[in-house]
């Protein structure tokens, strides 16, 4: 009987302590009935802002699939993105990243007589193309070719200053640097010249679309270009793009770094 009265007693001193835990329970979470479709009705009210932040959030890990331009609500959320410290904290972590697998992966020296290689993409990887979308919507206007390519031309494009960085620590560590863009080769010369002036100044191979390569979608161009690599003696052990489209396919890098861009899409 003694036992059991104990037994009763704990039984009892946990619940009244386990009540007395929820009660002073600080609520963590807050709950969003449906996605923000309301337009921010002033200070202190940011319903665009979180729902465009959200959506990038949905661009950047590919849960929205394909699409076509960023959200007309998200005009004045796409340059306090990209031109505040978010995408340059965004970028900075992704490069931080990358350095520390590469010092890792150089050090496990796992691949036999490969060459140990890092893919960049060109575009929002390797060069910011910022300066012509501040001007061309930030996304939000239908994509014009013969502008871009205009652009282009000019090889004016800054260097993403992360992946600058990123770019000459990894040449340091001794990876064989391969460009890897889904520029025509028709703009090889442009985009060499914008690479020197933006600071890149050595690379393994530039590899651009060529007239064979019309037609196929950025994953079956690129895949092929890697396997390519692999067949001369490469060891891919990191690639960087700012699309997925730059880093899905087979072959696959050992490891894939995705940059962020939200102001277009890829497939």
């Amino acid at each position: 009987m003694l036992r059991l009265l104990l037994a009763f007693a704990l039984l009892a001193a946990s619940a009244a302590a386990s009540a007395r835990a929820s009660a002073s329970a600080r609520p963590v979470l807050r709950t969003v009935p449906d996605v923000p479709t309301t337009v921010s009705s002033g200070a202190g009210d940011y319903p665009d802002e979180l729902f465009c932040d959200s959506w990038r959030l949905s661009v950047e890990t590919a849960n929205a699939g394909p699409w076509r331009s960023v959200p007309a609500r998200c005009g004045a959320f796409m340059p306090t993105y990209m031109e505040g410290d978010r995408y340059a904290s965004d970028s900075a972590i992704a490069a931080a990243d990358s350095l520390a697998f590469a010092s890792r992966a150089l050090a496990a020296a796992a691949w036999g007589a490969a060459r140990p290689a890092w893919v960049f993409d060109v575009d929002e990887t390797l060069l910011s193309n910022a300066p012509y979308y501040a001007v061309n919507g930030w996304g939000l206007q239908e994509f014009n070719e013969t502008s871009f390519d205009e652009w282009v031309d000019a090889a004016k494009a800054p260097a993403l200053p992360s992946s600058l960085k990123l770019y000459n620590e990894l040449q340091g560590l001794g990876f064989h640097i391969i460009l890897l863009t889904g520029r025509s080769e028709f703009q090889r010369n442009s985009t060499e010249a914008n690479l020197l002036f933006a600071g890149y100044r050595s690379w393994e191979k530039h590899i651009l679309r060529q007239p064979s390569d019309i037609g196929k979608t950025a994953v079956q161009y690129k895949s092929e270009r890697r396997a390519a690599m692999e067949a001369e003696g490469f060891k891919i052990l990191g690639n960087s793009g700012d699309q997925w489209s730059d880093l899905i396919g087979s072959p696959m890098a050992t490891r894939s770094f995705k940059l962020p861009n939200p102001m277009y899409f890829i497939s």
